[in-house]
């Protein structure tokens, strides 16, 4: 492994060294005076050629310049722009430490690139969100929530009221990939999906590409969700922390060693069981409802060019009904990444990483003493280069390697139960890529971004795998031992971006993507649950793939404090799955023979326009979407609606600075309700009365709307040691009582007929919070 990455490296150091006799190049990092903290994503550049580079995850750059004197300049939002003179006779390690903007809440923004940077960069699909971008816009409960700001912005859409689960561009919630320091997390939502799993006050970069990802990232359809921890404070050590309605939460950073080390640790809690324990009612105190999560990095410079990253994530929710039923379920997560820089012009990232999703359910009565379990287990390496060549090229490579273990069901029974303990066969797979990437500057109005990804997923002993008919049903069982290979699957996935300045102020932009996805959600709700469980690819469940082409125009005016895009998709998608009519997924080991396959296609429009800059800023998206699926078996086999699919999704999102220290925020959503199958008929069978259903997905939710409002007090003066605020939020202002769910229901007083009964969860949700820091 050590041989190839060495030959690797020095081939491409060869290649971006390879006719640049004077020419020398800078590096080094971006990081907060204050704190230490790496900048992602900040602008570096030349101001006589307005040639330049961004910082990568790390906060990184890298500059190659012709001999001579240059002015630089570096940019971030939020910080004062700083500039400096370079006289490039050699190569040079020059860290660069920026000061945090005088002001506290004035500078609003929502993006941290410099003001044309979308205009240049072939990227299409791509939306950065800063957390200190976020913190004033309401949402349920009071929480800065990552995953319910990302459904405000064009083409990611709700999975339904209050939840936290999204679909991106016609996708179903588990084609989104969501990282958390490379970690994949599986149930990315707390309390049934009313919270996400992310805790704001430690993270520090959020990123997400609809679809046309670039090349290092692979493994789902639709989406990647790049989350970055926080690194702590290397400076001095600081608490921070908040108290609400609802949870608490406390954060505690600072050095290590000095300047050269820091750690993070961030911990929250709900408390809605502690007010259970209240009551004098027994069969209230003794009930269960809550989570908490833990967040914890630390991190270590080992010299000049070495850097050790450790950090985790653990998070569980409790549910329980008195000794009668119980479910818990969270996530862990571990990386382990030791940053090296390759000279002036390269840089390596090795990361070990380990993610784990599981769910215990326990159901204790009379009859049946029982614990269902489910689990997924990842160990994942990943190599990854990054190779500045000069001004014109900047190119990515490495690879990657994940084992999956994965427990779809097991049922353990006590011997007075009822029922026999169950259990489903445990399955095991590997998947690998290799991938390489070049952004190239062509010319000063034509940029490109190619990439290609092969990916491949193994499939593997020991276990039972299935032969089917045509009705699904089995015809022969293959057995395989530990180690042997059932099945393997290659794809190549190609990835192209271009972008072409047509003026100072607009752009436009095409982009191609190829997404291969080999892991499946197998769900009967249309909301995050727990109980969902995890298939891979096998011999008969087929790999998914979808093929993505965009087309885009992007213009800034009024001195780049607005922002206008356009972007149209159309994305092709084989071997889409669903469920046959009847399905029964539970504890089924043959899940194959419930499933049924086909095409599908989704496309749409989205629009946006942001105001970044001033006292008065925010943005209005508005998405014009289809998705359609057609699978031999369903629906005559005619095309029919996707369950997620959406004809029209508005977000107007707005924040006002009014004084000092006030500010006051504001959202309003509007979407077309969810496509759901409603029963056609009804029919009785032995006095009782089915309900019969014809066209899948024929029916519609009603349309869904809400207005939050939120406000912001500064409550101490800024630059103080200690510093606190004063949160206050109305979740759905003007108390729309949108559907949740419908069912359907003989009337009580006239059996003939049958009622449709709405089921709404919130109404008004008042939230106040208090957070503070030293």
């Amino acid at each position: 492994m050590q041989k190839i990455i060495a030959a690797i490296a020095a081939l491409m150091l060869f290649v971006v060294h390879a006719g640049n006799a004077q020419m020398y190049t800078v590096s080094g990092y971006v990081k907060d005076k204050a704190t230490g903290e790496s900048l992602i994503g900040a602008v570096v550049q030349v101001m006589a050629t307005k040639t330049g580079t961004a910082t990568n995850e790390y906060g990184f750059y890298s500059l190659t310049l012709e001999k001579g004197n240059h002015e630089i300049s570096v940019k971030y939002v939020g910080y004062e722009p700083y500039k400096l003179m370079l006289q490039m006779d050699a190569n040079k390690q020059t860290d660069i430490l920026l000061s945090q903007l005088g002001k506290t809440l004035t500078d609003v923004v929502v993006s941290s690139n410099k003001k044309d940077e979308k205009l240049a960069v072939a990227q299409m699909g791509m939306e950065k969100l800063n957390m200190k971008d976020i913190k004033n816009i309401p949402v349920l409960f009071g929480e800065k929530d990552v995953l319910k700001t990302i459904q405000l912005l064009p083409g990611v859409k709700s999975a339904g009221d209050g939840n936290s689960g999204f679909y991106v561009r016609g996708g179903a919630a588990d084609q989104n990939l969501i990282l958390l320091d490379e970690a994949p997390v599986y149930n990315a939502s707390h309390l049934l999906g009313f919270f996400s799993t992310f805790n704001a006050d430690a993270i520090k970069d959020v990123t997400m590409y609809k679809g046309g990802m670039p090349a290092q990232y692979g493994g789902r359809l639709s989406s990647v969700l790049d989350i970055r921890m926080n690194e702590g404070n290397s400076k001095d050590y600081s608490v921070s922390g908040g108290l609400g309605l609802i949870s608490s939460k406390l954060n505690i950073e600072g050095p290590i060693v000095k300047d050269k080390g820091s750690f993070l640790i961030t911990g929250r809690r709900t408390y809605a069981d502690l007010f259970l324990k209240l009551s004098n009612d027994s069969a209230l105190n003794n009930n269960k409802l809550y989570f908490y999560d833990i967040n914890a990095k630390a991190n270590y410079k080992l010299g000049d060019k070495d850097r050790l990253y450790l950090s985790g994530y653990f998070g569980r929710d409790v549910l329980g009904v008195g000794d009668a039923f119980g479910i818990d379920w969270g996530n862990a997560t571990g990386t382990l990444r030791w940053n090296h820089q390759l000279g002036n012009k390269a840089f390596s990232n090795t990361s070990l990483i380990y993610s784990n999703y599981d769910y215990n359910i326990g159901i204790n009565t009379s009859a049946s003493d029982i614990n269902i379990k489910s689990r997924i287990e990842d160990w994942n390496l990943k190599q990854d280069f990054q190779f500045y060549g000069n001004s014109k090229h900047s190119v990515r490579a490495g690879l990657n390697s994940i084992y999956h273990t994965i427990t779809p069901g097991v049922i353990e029974a006590s011997g007075t139960s009822s029922i026999n303990s169950i259990s489903e066969q445990k399955r095991y797979a590997w998947e690998n890529a290799v991938y390489v990437s070049d952004n190239w500057k062509l010319s000063d109005k034509l940029n490109v971004d190619a990439g290609l990804r092969i990916s491949a997923f193994s499939v593997l002993g020991p276990g039972k795998y299935y032969e089917l008919d045509e009705q699904q049903r089995i015809t022969d069982t293959l057995n395989y031992n530990s180690g042997e290979f059932v099945k393997t699957y290659v794809n190549p996935e190609p990835r192209l971006g271009l972008a072409y300045r047509l003026s100072e102020t607009s752009s436009i932009k095409a982009g191609y993507a190829r997404n291969t996805q080999y892991l499946h959600l197998i769900s009967n709700s249309t909301s995050s649950n727990p109980t969902d469980k995890w298939v891979p690819s096998n011999n008969i469940i087929k790999p998914e793939i979808a093929d993505q082409l965009s087309l885009g125009y992007f213009h800034n005016f009024s001195d780049g404090k607005f922002e206008l895009s356009a972007e149209a998709y159309y994305k092709s998608m084989q071997n889409q799955i669903d469920y046959k009519d009847g399905a029964d997924v539970f504890m089924q080991d043959a899940i194959e023979t419930q499933l049924l396959f086909g095409k599908g296609r989704a496309y749409g429009l989205e629009l946006m326009l942001k105001k970044s800059t001033g006292k008065f800023t925010g943005w209005i998206s508005y998405t014009l979407s289809r998705t359609e699926k057609q699978i031999n078996g369903i629906n005559n086999s005619d095309w029919y609606v996707a369950r997620q699919d959406r004809t029209h999704d508005l977000s107007v999102v707005a924040m006002y600075q009014l004084a000092k220290r006030w500010v006051v925020s504001g959202t309003w959503v509007y979407y077309t309700g969810n496509a759901v199958s409603f029963p056609s008929g009804k029919y009785e069978v032995d006095g009782n009365v089915v309900f019969y259903y014809t066209e899948r997905n024929g029916y519609r939710m009603p349309a869904y709307h809400r207005l939050d409002l939120g406000a912001t007090y500064q409550l101490s003066k800024p630059g103080r040691k200690f510093t606190s605020e004063l949160s206050l939020g109305l979740y759905n202002a003007y108390g729309r009582e949108n559907a949740y769910t419908i069912t359907f229901r003989q009337s009580e007083s006239d059996p003939s007929k049958t009622e449709a009964v709405q089921t709404s969860l919130f109404k008004w949700v008042p939230s106040i919070s208090y957070n503070f820091k030293f």
